[in-house]
């Protein structure tokens, strides 16, 4: 079967990366307030027409390299330290994350941080990245 050019496909990649925090904006008796980390996964979604003639969307390669610098920054770092993640939740991982990728990577429509098997979030830009 050809693909039209009209045929919008979903691209998801999944990166991870370990990190220490602690959230300082929470009750002082609160376990997150402490210092501890977590093995994040990061899943990146790109959406656009499926080409003609290579059947894809992106190029997983392509998408790996956009992303990959940004996920090294975060790898085995205090992300406290991080410009932009003093209060470094899945939340504002998750929209830090969209800041640096939504220049150079076409089609980009959302990101979902898991900081655990059972908690994470999904950022899927605002209105002014839409424009």
């Amino acid at each position: 079967m050809n693909a039209s050019r009209n045929e919008i496909v979903e691209l998801n990649h999944r990166f991870s990366f370990e990190s220490a925090h602690h959230l300082p904006h929470v009750p002082e008796d609160h376990k997150c307030r402490r210092l501890h980390g977590h093995s994040f996964q990061v899943e990146v979604s790109v959406k656009g027409p499926v080409g003609e003639p290579s059947g894809w969307v992106m190029d997983f390669a392509d998408l790996k390299a956009a992303v990959r610098p940004v996920i090294d920054t975060l790898d085995h770092r205090y992300l406290n330290e991080i410009d932009g993640l003093e209060n470094p939740t899945s939340e504002h991982i998750a929209i830090w994350i969209w800041h640096q990728l939504i220049s150079d990577l076409p089609g980009l429509i959302c990101i979902s941080v898991d900081e655990t098997c059972n908690n994470g979030c999904t950022y899927r830009g605002d209105s002014l990245d839409r424009s």
